[in-house]
């Protein structure tokens, strides 16, 4: 390598000059470390913000907190007097914040959630969507690029950049940087008891703004699981536990349960900027006026699904877990964790999801299995042909097949479901590309905006059919079950409180239906509290979690301090306490997750109408289904649910063939028997496709 860089031209420095510069340099390098992070900082923000204007803004309605985030970076900074090559220490130190910087700038392009760190744990997810733009072709290539020529720059550096040659100090230096490195905490700890900084965000994207990226990305990476709550025991468990709802499931009919997420869907008339030429959500309206509804309390904004998702199946608040968190991500990767699945099937409820995105999106099919969940039903089992108009989401008309099969997958038992919607997800295009639409928006800030704004409201139209559909499908069915449609959260199009009629972005809207006259009654809920109420409704009483907030429905306590503190306790003795909650036993274990809810089988092998290839017949293939013979995977190409063609060169008399539905990271979801393949040109076949 140090070969490589002996032909790089030389800058010659007149000695004595260059003398001078290295004593200057050294005398004042704490100032020049101060100045260089407020720079580092101030670029940063800009990047972020899009705006040099804006970061302008924050530096002068935030000073004190700019001057955290600067010292923040100033600290990494000190790290350099450990070391000889301190021009290359300060390079990568300062290439390493602007790095982050811009990624979150880019990933802000895309969505209202800032960059934290749990995002790297979801670099897999964010790769297996290629339908998605958090960064187009054009970005990941100038990244890469600049990436690339970075470290080479930094390589050159090591081999011919400049060393310090002053005198070493060998217990001053260290202990000096070890004092910066102490004041870390020393200084946020003072800056949030100042109310200069926040220690928890119930807003992320603004506590970015209010805050700087610097300190929260920081507090993304220090701030994660759930803390020890003040005065936990065994104790303050029984005394929640005793404050729970003590009646037993009174309901012998136990009706079907699915409770349904709608993608980033809002009452658009909610938007208080916006006309339509009808109704974009006529069916959604009926439900509102007819069975339970209310607003519905979420804890993320313009994305982060899987954390509303938490709350809804498991009852337990995101407020309680650190910035940024997906426990999906995290904790449900090391623990199993009760939820409304594993509650449920001690009154012997089968449990399904059923899902038209991948499987291993938020590392759903690990966090399902953990949940106690029977069978996930992903994009990758599903036979999905209709996509939304750019192309990017499947439909969700396919959902309402994949959700009847999921109730007939059991017998003679109650089942709940879980059904995932996509349509109504980002991107929105600024361009039109609707031409006759359904719904004519207007009112937006510019043809841009208005662009966005009507293409998303034609999806979520779509959406609204698809719950007319669902519905009336059930209603046919003829089994008593009750349907909790719910909104995740707000579409990521830069709404703020003033936009919306309730004065929140936290607040989207929930609406039942159910075949059995049960009586409307409207209720305003956070999500971790919605199954508990439709339970509750049902006469179903089971569960830690959801007969503890039962009883506080029941004696209208929801949102004051001992039923929150007492949920913070119950909550972390699930998760990371000692379990006083089972008494040292583990009622509630992962269970073997199943994927999908038919078998995929080879009825035969046969030359194909195309020359070269052979076609394999079967049931239940999809775009996802994969051939493999004696175990290695081979060339597939998908023609339909009960066809696929593979190259014949890759088949001999007595292989094994598989074939296997496969998730992102070559996961096999689910396989066929094997199959023995006999050679055709030993006997007679039949010509297919």
């Amino acid at each position: 390598m140090k070969k490589l860089f002996q032909n790089f031209p030389k800058i010659h420095i007149n000695p004595e000059k260059k003398a001078r510069m290295i004593a200057v340099g050294n005398r004042y390098s704490l100032l020049f470390h101060v100045l260089l992070s407020m720079l580092l900082c101030f670029a940063i923000e800009s990047i972020s913000r899009h705006s040099i204007g804006s970061a302008f803004g924050f530096f002068a309605l935030h000073t004190w907190a700019f001057a955290y985030n600067s010292f923040l970076i100033f600290a990494s900074l000190s790290l350099v007097y450990l070391i000889r090559r301190r021009m290359l220490g300060r390079i990568l130190i300062s290439g390493f914040w602007l790095f982050l910087g811009t990624i979150n700038g880019c990933i802000l392009s895309n969505r209202v959630t800032p960059f934290g760190y749990t995002d790297l744990k979801c670099i897999n997810d964010l790769l297996s969507m290629q339908n998605t733009n958090y960064f187009t072709a054009k970005e990941a290539v100038l990244v890469v690029s600049v990436v690339a020529l970075f470290f080479a720059f930094c390589i050159y550096l090591f081999f011919k950049g400049p060393k310090f040659q002053g005198r070493r100090r060998t217990f001053l230096t260290p202990c000096l940087v070890g004092l910066c490195m102490f004041m870390v905490p020393v200084t946020t700890h003072a800056a949030q008891n100042s109310n200069i900084l926040a220690s928890y965000f119930a807003n992320i994207a603004q506590g970015y703004e209010n805050y700087g990226f610097v300190y929260g990305f920081s507090t993304s990476v220090v701030d994660r699981g759930m803390k020890k709550p003040e005065n936990y025991s065994q104790e303050s468990v029984d005394a929640a536990k005793e404050n729970s709802k003590k009646e037993t499931t009174s309901n012998k009919d136990k009706p079907n349960i699915i409770t349904v997420l709608l993608e980033s869907f809002i009452d658009p008339t909610d938007v208080n900027f916006l006309q339509f030429s009808k109704d974009p959500i006529p069916n959604f309206r009926s439900l509102m006026e007819h069975y339970t509804t209310g607003h519905l309390k979420v804890p993320v904004v313009g994305a982060g699904t899987a954390n509303t998702e938490f709350e809804i199946l498991t009852g337990m608040s995101m407020q309680y877990f650190g910035t940024g968190e997906y426990p999906y991500k995290t904790i449900l990767k090391q623990t199993d964790c009760e939820s409304i699945a594993s509650d449920l099937a001690k009154i012997g409820y089968g449990s399904h999801v059923v899902h038209n995105n991948g499987g291993n999106f938020y590392s759903r099919a690990n966090a399902f299995s953990m949940m106690g969940f029977d069978s996930f039903t992903s994009k990758e089992l599903m036979d999905i042909k209709e996509y939304t108009p750019l192309g990017s989401w499947p439909t969700d008309d396919i959902l309402i097949d994949e959700t009847i099969k999921a109730l007939d997958s059991t017998e003679n038992t109650p089942d709940f479901v879980y059904t995932i919607t996509v349509s109504g997800h980002g991107d929105y295009p600024t361009e039109k590309v609707l031409a006759a639409p359904d719904i004519y928006v207007s009112g937006a800030k510019d043809e841009a905006a208005n662009n966005q704004w009507e293409y998303y409201v034609n999806m979520i139209h779509r959406v609204d059919k698809f719950i007319g559909d669902l519905t009336d499908a059930l209603e046919k069915r003829g089994e008593n079950t009750i349907v909790v449609f719910f909104g995740d959260h707000l579409p990521s199009l830069g709404l703020s409180e003033e936009d919306m009629a309730s004065g929140s972005t936290f607040l989207t809207k929930y609406a039942t239906w159910n075949n059995f006259g049960l009586a409307k009654e409207d209720a305003d809920l956070a999500a971790y509290e919605l199954l508990a109420h439709t339970t509750n409704a049902l006469g179903i009483h089971e569960g830690t979690i959801f007969t503890f907030e039962q009883n506080a429905i029941d004696n209208g306590i929801l949102g004051k301090e001992d039923y929150l503190k007492g949920l913070n306790h119950l909550q972390y003795d699930l998760l990371y306490g000692e379990r006083y909650a089972y008494n040292g036993t583990n009622p509630y274990p992962a269970s073997e997750l199943v994927m999908g809810v038919e078998d995929t089988s080879i009825a035969g092998i046969y030359p194909s109408a195309y020359a070269g290839y052979a076609s394999i017949s079967g049931s239940n293939f999809t775009r996802w289904s994969k051939v493999y013979v004696n175990g290695d995977k081979v060339p597939t190409y998908y023609v339909n649910s009960s066809r696929l063609r593979v190259p014949e060169e890759y088949l001999s008399d007595g292989d094994t063939v598989v074939v296997n539905q496969m998730g992102s990271s070559d996961t096999v979801f689910r396989s066929t028997p094997e199959f023995l393949y006999d050679d055709p040109n030993t006997e007679n076949t039949e010509t297919l496709d």
